[in-house]
């Protein structure tokens, strides 16, 4: 799997991905890992159980949205897989 419109990979986690997230719920939907470095390797996520708590609520406070999270695990480290789905309207 590489990177392209839909698939984005960040190695760690700043509110400011959360621009992202918009702008595939703007389009035709996408998946974005965190945990995951810009050659595609697993690098973990030091927070990520905190993370998965934490996500659902920005996305619906802050961009009015419902994301599935999913806490993964590739060679024992941690990621998060954020998917979005397309909204019928601009957000």
């Amino acid at each position: 799997m590489n990177e392209h419109q839909h698939i984005e990979w960040k190695s760690s986690w700043r509110d400011e991905h959360l621009k992202w997230l918009c702008g595939f719920a703007n389009a035709q939907g996408g998946v974005l890992d965190v945990g995951r470095n810009d050659e595609g390797r697993v690098v973990g996520l030091e927070n990520a159980a905190r993370l998965l708590e934490e996500l659902p609520n920005k996305l619906r406070d802050l961009l009015g949205i419902v994301g599935e999270i999913n806490l993964l695990e590739e060679d024992g480290k941690p990621y998060l897989r954020i998917v979005v789905e397309p909204y019928p309207v601009p957000i």
